[in-house]
């Protein structure tokens, strides 16, 4: 039975006074880790699912048979989520690997959601990374940004963590944020609001993951593996039934801390500069004006028209003319 969104809020008092405490560094330092039996259960693909032998690491990986994917045991609302994963190499166009957040198995029709997808490309061309969020069903309305890195996703672990709280939303890659996303008036609805679960996937996009579809999975380099490790679920846990908090018992206040310090802000600001490839706020082809949410910085919209001028500046792209984006180094990192 699914719950009125009243009912809801009636019961986020008592979620929101918990002992959990969850510092917005990004780090996950000192975050228990929990290995895969205590917090997760598989979602989908069999075989294609291994836990390793010290529990606390998983391979999921897609075949011409099946993707395959494992769900946290207990919904959260609001909290810390993180984890290391290394992505296939090689080959890799049409492939997703998805690290997210949905309630869309209790709210069909109204469901939330926060997304890390990593979108594998053909030989030679690294992953891309995207990120999205859903409110209260406004998947017509999706707030993707997409991203290159300033490494090789397949070559080994990264950290990937997201925290959601009641007034924002950070992205974060190897503790650097990437994206913050704030909760605005105009939003209404549209912002997280319902406990959702966590869920790690790896699956056949070729429909649209790699060019709109242009590249489709080729299973002759399959099995394709994403590896996970160091899972963090830090958050509140609360009864899927009644919305009541399952392990916070109101003694402790609990703190989101969501501020972004001056230098984690500097980090954000370069890594946009240097890697954001699109964003739905600038995107004239798809609105003709930007959602009221967004906040229209000038030089990021004027980055991006160069980058695309049919998609953000409503010009007409010049036949033969290529863009070329140079891949960035290790120690690029340093000074993001």
């Amino acid at each position: 039975m699914v719950m009125k969104l009243p009912y809801l809020g009636s019961c986020l008092f008592l979620v929101f006074f918990s002992l959990v405490s969850i510092v917005a560094s990004g780090s996950g330092k000192g975050l228990p880790i929990l290995s895969f039996d205590e917090g997760y259960n598989q979602l989908f693909g069999d075989d294609n699912l291994v836990i390793h032998r010290d529990g606390k690491a998983v391979h999921l990986s897609l075949n011409e048979r099946t993707g395959s994917g494992f769900v946290s045991q207990d919904l959260y609302l609001h909290g810390y989520f993180s984890a290391s994963i290394k992505l296939p190499a090689d080959y890799t166009a049409g492939v997703v690997v998805a690290f997210y957040m949905s309630n869309g198995d209790m709210f069909e029709k109204n469901h939330d959601e926060i997304d890390f997808e990593f979108l594998g490309n053909i030989r030679g061309k690294n992953w891309r990374i995207q990120t999205n969020i859903y409110g209260n069903g406004s998947t017509s309305a999706g707030r993707e940004e997409r991203y290159n890195l300033w490494f090789d996703p397949a070559d080994d672990f990264h950290q990937y963590s997201i925290l959601w709280t009641a007034s924002n939303i950070i992205f974060y890659v190897d503790n650097i944020p990437i994206r913050e996303f704030k909760r605005t008036a105009e939003m209404g609805g549209d912002f997280p609001s319902k406990p959702m679960s966590l869920y790690a996937t790896i699956w056949d996009g070729s429909d649209w993951a790699t060019n709109g579809g242009k590249y489709r999975v080729n299973y002759k380099y399959a099995p394709y593996v994403a590896e996970f490790s160091d899972l963090v679920l830090h958050g509140c846990a609360v009864d899927p039934i009644e919305f009541s908090s399952k392990r916070c018992d109101g003694t402790q206040s609990f703190q989101l801390t969501t501020s972004i310090t001056p230098s984690q802000r500097s980090k954000m600001d370069s890594f946009r500069r240097k890697h954001m490839t699109y964003s739905y706020c600038y995107d004239q082809t798809r609105y003709k004006v930007a959602p009221l949410e967004c906040v229209i910085n000038p030089r990021e919209a004027e980055r991006l028209k160069k980058f695309d001028p049919v998609t953000f500046g409503g010009g007409r792209r010049h036949h033969g003319k290529r863009h070329h984006h140079m891949q960035a180094s290790r120690s690029e990192a340093d000074s993001i």
